[in-house]
């Protein structure tokens, strides 16, 4: 017979005592949270390269950085009887106390980097300062120091990563895609240091160099000149918080976002805060879910950054993130807001001729700016602007009722409105150019300096009176509607606290949510033009970004999708047959409204089709 005994339940682990762990474990537990690969170290080591004042880093890398890791730079130097501190945990020069642990102004600081890169891995320190005979090396298995060679600067050699923990080096990759890992992290010091020179060797081959240049240059080596051709400058100042760099144009969007860079102090940060402001300031003029390509560095106090909150150093946190979401979202959509005809036309022009295109922007933007509406008499662009409009289905609130009363020119006492032949336009005074024809009543036909501009006449229309509703509605402050019966909603915690704890942000968006019960809020007044919408819905979402980012822009999102519907109403249809001297009225609003190039929807408004391209399609000078 088996023997069917059960066996005695368990009733739990064995206890074991406290006891302190061993310096080596601690260490390696210490590398588990700062080296994750090899990118880790490359990552910590450029860091150090570049707190020590290198104009010059190169990494050499052999089996994707597993083998070796090896970072020299022409910086400062370490002191011959400092190279030993160097390698113990918590030991830095770069803070002293908590004061400058609350405004860090380097780019390393925990003091945890080489040594938990020389718990995991075989590392070697060769430095030299600029006063000292002769270079040393310290091996840092043995602790053993002796004289080198080397000139000014440091190199540090990292071997066998992980040959200590085989258990973590069975997680890497294959060495392709941690090479790839490698590139990338310098490549995104390179983006934030253009004066300083970088070149990765791989198995002894260079695989990239980037020479000391200016920012827009290094980003079109680092990025591809497509980014500069595609992208505007960002310039904006907001108090003592500045933000500058590249914003990628609505057609440059990409599918996935991995063209997306954003830096604080010189620092590489993945940060929600950011993100969500650039996105939120291309939610007018991306199409779908492409995501939007930019380069973006927000200068500011260090004090009022905390970026001792992750091991890794790339999360930040901010004192006021609502200051920096604003900054941010007002500084992309200032620099995407300018029509691009102009600069696309100065291109254009700069490309034949051989100019500078800076020139060329300026010289094309003072002819556009002395010749407006030059070639038309008063009454005749008063007529062909008239005729664009129509008084559109009236609309809630105190929006407007009146497309055409709000568009109305004003003209000279006394002069008639007379439809007349148009005057000739001069081609180069033009970015958009002449109007010649319309094609199948939705399509505008125009000739300029470069060639062919075609014009989805309807969704042009429709963003320059979605800009003008717009503008209309900013000129007045958001009131707000009291509703007959409050909706009341199940509300968690953190929506009754943010609700209580901003009442006056609410009130300035129109909006007034009170606590019914301990766990029940209530929504007593909503903005006047969404009185007809979802109430809890809009307060939901008001309290959510109030908790992370800045409300403001869920209030404006569901103003412009009412705009948006309105404006789509109140432009041109297809099929309208149009006067040229109506289309060229449109061209030239085109020109001067903002957001022109992308319909309320992110479709794009307008092609240029250049001179060269019609003769490809016609095969001439073959």
């Amino acid at each position: 017979m088996p023997d069917l005994t059960l066996p005695a339940p368990t009733l739990g682990p064995t206890r074991r005592p406290i006891r302190d762990l061993p310096d080596e474990l601690i260490s390696q537990i210490a590398a588990g949270e700062v080296v994750e690969r090899p990118a880790s170290v490359v990552r910590e080591l450029v860091d150090n390269a570049l707190d020590a004042g290198a104009t010059q880093v190169t990494v050499r890398l052999l089996a994707g950085g597993v083998r070796l890791v090896s970072v020299e730079d022409d910086g400062a130097g370490i002191p011959r009887e400092e190279l030993p501190v160097a390698l113990r945990r918590h030991a830095t020069s770069k803070i002293a106390s908590l004061a400058d642990l609350e405004s860090v102004g380097t780019m390393g600081f925990r003091g945890e980097a080489l040594a938990a890169i020389s718990s995991v891995a075989e590392l070697s320190l060769l430095s030299r300062t600029e006063g000292q005979a002769s270079a040393f090396l310290l091996d840092g298995r043995s602790g053993e120091l002796r004289p080198a060679a080397r000139a000014t600067g440091t190199t540090v050699e990292v071997k066998e990563l992980f040959f200590s923990t085989p258990a973590r080096r069975k997680f890497l990759k294959t060495d392709a895609t941690e090479l790839a890992h490698c590139i990338e992290a310098v490549r995104r010091h390179a983006l934030a240091r253009p004066e300083v020179g970088f070149a990765i060797w791989h198995e002894g081959k260079l695989v990239e160099q980037w020479r000391a240049a200016t920012r827009d240059q290094r980003l079109a080596d680092v990025l591809g000149n497509e980014l500069l051709e595609q992208s505007v400058a960002v310039d904006y100042q907001a108090g003592p918080l500045r933000v500058t760099g590249r914003a990628g144009i609505p057609d440059a969007a990409r599918s996935r976002a991995d063209q997306q860079f954003a830096y604080v102090n010189g620092r590489y940060v993945r940060d929600k805060v950011l993100t969500h402001a650039a996105r939120s300031a291309y939610e007018d003029v991306l199409h779908g879910h492409r995501q939007p390509v930019y380069a973006l560095y927000v200068e500011m106090d260090p004090a009022r950054v905390d970026v001792n909150v992750h091991p890794t150093k790339i999360e930040v946190r901010f004192r006021d993130s609502r200051e920096v979401h604003q900054a941010v979202r007002h500084a992309v959509e200032n620099a995407l807001a300018a029509p691009r005809a102009a600069a696309a036309a100065a291109a254009a022009l700069a490309a034949a001729t051989g100019a500078d295109p800076q020139q060329a922007m300026a010289g094309a933007s003072g002819q556009a700016a002395g010749a407006a509406y030059a070639p038309w008499s008063a009454p005749q662009a008063q007529a062909a602007q008239t005729a664009l409009y129509f008084t559109p289905p009236p609309g809630p609130g105190h929006i407007v009722s009146d497309v055409a009363a709000l568009w109305q020119p004003h003209a000279p006492a006394g002069a008639e409105v007379a439809p007349a032949a148009p005057a000739p336009l001069p081609a180069g005074d033009w970015p958009l150019g002449r109007a010649i024809a319309q094609l199948q009543g939705i399509y505008i036909l125009a000739e300029n300096a470069q060639g062919l501009v075609i014009v989805d006449m309807h969704a042009a229309h429709e963003r320059i009176v979605y800009e003008r509703l717009k503008a209309q509605m900013d000129a007045h402050a958001i009131q707000s509607q009291p509703l007959l019966i409050p909706a009341t909603f199940a509300a968690t915690p953190q929506e009754v606290a943010t609700a209580e704890s901003n009442a006056d942000t609410l009130a300035m968006l129109g909006l007034e949510i009170t606590p019914f019960s301990p766990k029940t809020l209530a929504v007593r007044a909503v903005p006047t033009t969404l009185a007809q919408g979802d109430a809890v819905e809009l307060a939901r979402g008001v309290l959510a970004e109030l908790a992370q980012h800045d409300a403001s822009t869920v209030i404006q999102r569901a103003q412009n999708e009412l705009l948006g519907t309105m404006a789509c109403h109140g432009a041109v249809r297809a099929n309208r047959r149009l006067t040229l001297d109506e289309m060229n009225a449109l061209l030239r609003q085109m020109e001067e409204t903002e957001r022109s190039d992308q319909c309320n929807h992110g479709r794009p408004t307008w092609r240029q089709m250049t001179v060269r391209e019609l003769d490809a399609l016609f095969m001439r000078g073959r």
